[in-house]
């Protein structure tokens, strides 16, 4: 039997990623939603598709007076989870860190974050931190190839407390009004957070 031409069309039912996405979203309005950040920041560092920033960025626009504090607790949340994925990578990758990596394609990533770590050291740690790649990759391929966990975890506060820093800060200082434009151009914004960080510490370098 067809469908008639007056019968409305059956609604597509929403991807995975984005029905993810909507329940992510939801706990701004709910009262536990400081507590579901640092657990969805955990979560995202190891295995989770939905990076903490777009609840930050709802808890911050819905309490921008709050902003540092949901940036801060965020920040704890990533770099635990941080840690958890260093120990997947170097305990127990086959198991659960490969598959991990291979549903988001990171493999190629892998090996970029090797170069970097081999060419540049800590600093290659710090910009794989704070950069568009899904930061549990770079938390897995760190424990894999046995960074150094100092600066692996140095790198990971500096990083990613940069990052949701950053979107505290703007939200603090610009309040909802910067929400759409920091939506469209995170990625923008978390560079030039990188390029500022990185362009103090060697001013500071040069001016002992």
């Amino acid at each position: 039997m067809t469908q008639s031409a007056t019968e409305p069309a059956t609604p597509k039912r929403p991807h995975i990623v984005r029905r993810l996405y909507d329940w992510t979203i939801s706990w701004a309005d709910r009262p536990g939603g400081i507590y579901a950040l640092f657990f969805l920041a955990l979560a995202e560092s190891s295995f989770f598709p939905v990076p903490p920033d777009v609840l930050l960025i709802a808890l911050c626009v819905g309490a921008p007076k709050k902003s540092f504090k949901f940036a801060a607790v965020c920040m704890v949340g990533s770099v635990i989870g941080g840690m958890i994925g260093y120990g997947i990578g170097f305990w127990g990758y086959e198991a659960i860190g490969q598959p991990i990596v291979q549903a988001y394609h990171g493999e190629a990533v892998m090996k970029k974050i090797k170069v970097w770590y081999d060419t540049y050291g800590f600093w290659g740690n710090l910009l794989a931190a704070i950069t568009p790649i899904p930061y549990k990759v770079f938390t897995i391929a760190s424990g894999v190839f046995q960074f150094n966990f100092v600066q692996f975890l140095t790198a990971s506060i500096i990083g990613r407390g940069a990052r949701f820093f950053v979107v505290g800060g703007l939200i603090y200082y610009f309040g909802p009004k910067i929400k759409l434009l920091l939506e469209k151009y995170f990625d923008l914004f978390a560079i030039l957070a990188m390029v500022l960080l990185i362009g103090g510490f060697v001013l500071l370098k040069y001016l002992k």
